[in-house]
């Protein structure tokens, strides 16, 4: 027979549940704080803006977010209109529009016309301006009248019998002087007599046609004489002399066909001194008349000003 225990001998058990904390596994605190941070980060931006503003600017912002039918304006009986009209000059135009006025920048002042004309007649920087944008355009203009001069040139030759089987002793083209035309020595054929400044009948033909070029261009002219580095079988009769020569013969065949003598700027002589063919100085190639058209303004007329 077992022993029966009483009630106040019995043991007392008791059940405890234990109830886990979020701690720092939560996310609720974070959503709170972020709020917190973001109301911190407006203040004080708010607070900035305040500082850093103008009176008229908050002025015009407490405008702008007044109600439309208020009005700050003193005089009169102090109602809704203050005693003032809903015109220009009253209470309800001011506000932002006028702070936007006064705002705005000014409007540059139109430059007086006499004045400018004054500076300008003084040399200032615009007549310089003019000055260069003279020159620029003067010089466009003789770069195309040389090619112009050029192709016909060179159309002349194809379309006279006479002168296009001489189309390889002509070489044209352009230099920092100017146009240069010039009249080359070919292998079998030259311009000139051996050893003479006694021009060919084709070297004759062939420098009337360059005369007729030349005539249609106001620019002074250039004539050089060329000869190979052969030495000269004359005695006392140098290749400087022979170079000389030739050119004053061409110049005189020139002037035969037209061309005035106040626009010959130069006559001379080289010799082998500036070959055509630095590679090869006894070249015939080298044997040549230059006749360059000098890069240069004509001269203005008398009385004109810029």
């Amino acid at each position: 027979m077992g022993l029966e225990m009483s009630d106040d001998e019995r043991p007392i058990i008791k059940k405890v549940i234990k109830v886990q904390a979020a701690g720092h596994h939560g996310g609720a605190w974070k959503v709170a704080y972020a709020d917190f941070v973001t109301a911190m980060m407006a203040f004080f931006l708010l607070m900035w803006l305040i500082n850093t503003t103008t009176p008229e600017q908050k002025r015009g912002v407490a405008d702008y977010f007044a109600p439309a039918s208020i009005s700050e304006s003193r005089s009169g009986a102090g109602g809704i209109l203050a005693g003032t009209a809903l015109g220009e000059d009253g209470a309800r135009n001011s506000g932002t529009t006028e702070l936007v006025r006064e705002l705005s920048p000014k409007a540059p002042k139109t430059p007086d016309k006499a004045k400018l004309k004054d500076e300008n007649q003084g040399g200032s920087p615009s007549t310089e301006v003019s000055e260069d944008a003279l020159q620029q355009a003067m010089s466009r203009r003789e770069e195309m009248a040389f090619k112009s001069a050029a192709e016909s040139l060179r159309q002349a030759m194809q379309d006279l019998p006479e002168l296009a089987e001489l189309s390889k002793n002509l070489i044209i083209d352009q230099t920092p002087e100017g146009l240069r035309i010039q009249i080359v020595d070919q292998e079998g054929r030259s311009m000139f007599e051996p050893g003479s400044a006694t021009p060919r009948p084709r070297t004759m033909v062939l420098l009337r046609s360059v005369a007729q070029i030349i005539n249609k261009l106001p620019n002074r002219i250039s004539i050089y004489g060329h000869t190979d580095s052969s030495p000269s079988t004359a005695g006392g009769y140098s290749n400087w002399d022979l170079s000389f020569d030739r050119a004053n013969s061409s110049r005189r065949i020139l002037q035969e066909s037209f061309v005035k003598e106040e626009r010959l700027y130069q006559v001379a002589g080289k010799a082998g001194s500036e070959p055509l063919f630095p590679d090869d100085p006894f070249m015939p190639g080298n044997r040549r008349i230059s006749i360059v058209l000098l890069r240069e303004a004509p001269p203005l007329p008398a009385g004109y000003k810029l």
